[in-house]
């Protein structure tokens, strides 16, 4: 998912008075130890439907959902796992289920708060209390926090992933724990994680191949949310750490950036305002991020129409606001994906998803709907090899 901004932590005496009551609610006996007996109802007409997701299917289309009721019209012939990462819909579960299709909690905690195994042990129960109660299939751990090679952290969260897989693949059978990573494992917004350990510890990694312009180190100008090449660099690193090519999920992004231009030259380089991140000079927060379906109502109406950058291999446009100031729009397109699915394909990694299935138009008008099916059709990477 797209990086969280930076928040407030609590002081330090509440913080550990928190978890010390957390600790004291939870059972004492271990991670062998059920997380306490269901305290909800079957939500579905047919009780079948609350029972885990057994088996895997060859292929991975792994969907990240914001809430609402957009899941009504996504396409179910593909989709394998659903990451809840807006409020639990019972009635989503229930559809997913009878279409054999996973949905996991997202997982988040601060990392200083799991160094301490009894800790670990706290929120991973939590956890799991949490997905019984709500008939799911598993958790995504989705943490994007920075941390330094060798610190307590590193070796923290991979203690985390591992206790967190074991746990939920104990006590929910046929469970899947999934990871959340940056495009590239190059300490990338500072994560110097344990790639390769994580990855040996979990189902597979869900490799987050956007937002590649968070740290933006050489000119300050607007660039593709995912560039080609880039983006390939970033797998073959993965792949140079020996990870399994079936322990990595691509991600692509089905959304944009809006970037306003200090300048836009007859080129189409659009110069931004310099806006820091995490030690870098410049970075994507000088734009805001834009929907693929605010995209496609505002492309037409653009002063330059879609264009496409070869040597990205991505589509951008621009346009003018109504204060007279020249903006650019980066983002994906059926075009962009389907050559990264082709790379999925080739390379014969796990599967492909996206952040997030939110972000088309599933209004019905028909163009629109047009749209919205060669996105969805743009995953697909079981055709013949060219």
């Amino acid at each position: 998912m797209p990086r969280e901004e930076e928040r407030p932590q609590l002081c330090g005496l509440t913080l550990a008075l928190a978890w010390t009551l957390l600790l004291l609610s939870l059972p004492r006996a271990g991670l062998g130890a059920a997380p306490g007996p269901l305290t909800e109802p079957c939500p579905c007409e047919d009780p079948a439907l609350c029972r885990p997701v057994r088996g895997r299917r060859d292929f991975e289309v792994f969907v990240f959902d914001v809430g609402g009721k957009a899941w009504k019209s996504y396409d179910w012939s593909q989709i394998t796992t659903v990451a809840v990462f807006g409020k639990y819909d019972p009635e989503l579960l229930c559809f997913a289920h009878s279409r054999g299709s996973r949905v996991v909690l997202k997982g988040d905690v601060p990392l200083k708060n799991i160094i301490e195994p009894t800790l670990r042990e706290a929120w991973i129960m939590k956890q799991l209390k949490l997905a019984k109660n709500q008939h799911m299939d598993g958790i995504n751990i989705d943490i994007e926090q920075d941390v330094e090679e060798s610190s307590p952290e590193y070796y923290a969260l991979t203690a985390l992933v591992k206790e967190t897989t074991e746990a939920f693949h104990r006590e929910i059978e046929g469970s899947q724990v999934t990871f959340d990573v940056a495009w590239s494992p190059k300490c990338i917004d500072k994560r110097c994680y344990d790639y390769k350990g994580i990855a040996d510890s979990c189902d597979f990694l869900f490799v987050m191949s956007y937002d590649e312009q968070s740290q933006i180190w050489t000119e300050c100008i607007a660039a593709a949310n995912a560039p080609y090449n880039q983006t390939l660099m970033g797998y073959e690193s993965y792949l140079k750490m020996n990870i399994d090519p079936k322990k990595l999920v691509m991600g692509v992004p089905w959304y944009g950036y809006d970037y306003p231009c200090l300048n836009l030259s007859e080129d189409h380089i659009c110069t931004l305002p310099k806006v820091p991140f995490r030690g870098a000079p410049c970075s994507d927060a000088a734009g805001r991020q834009v929907t693929y379906k605010a995209i496609m109502g505002q492309v037409s109406s653009s002063i330059s129409g879609s264009q496409w950058n070869t040597q990205q291999q991505a589509p951008y446009y621009n346009y003018k606001d109504a204060d007279g100031h020249f903006h650019q729009v980066w983002y994906d397109n059926p075009k962009s994906i389907s050559l990264k699915a082709a790379f999925v394909r080739d390379y014969g990694l796990r599967g492909i998803g996206m952040w997030n299935g939110n972000c088309l138009d599933y209004s019905g008008d028909a163009v629109a709907k047009q749209q919205t099916e060669d996105m969805w059709r743009a995953l697909k990477v079981n055709g013949e090899k060219d």
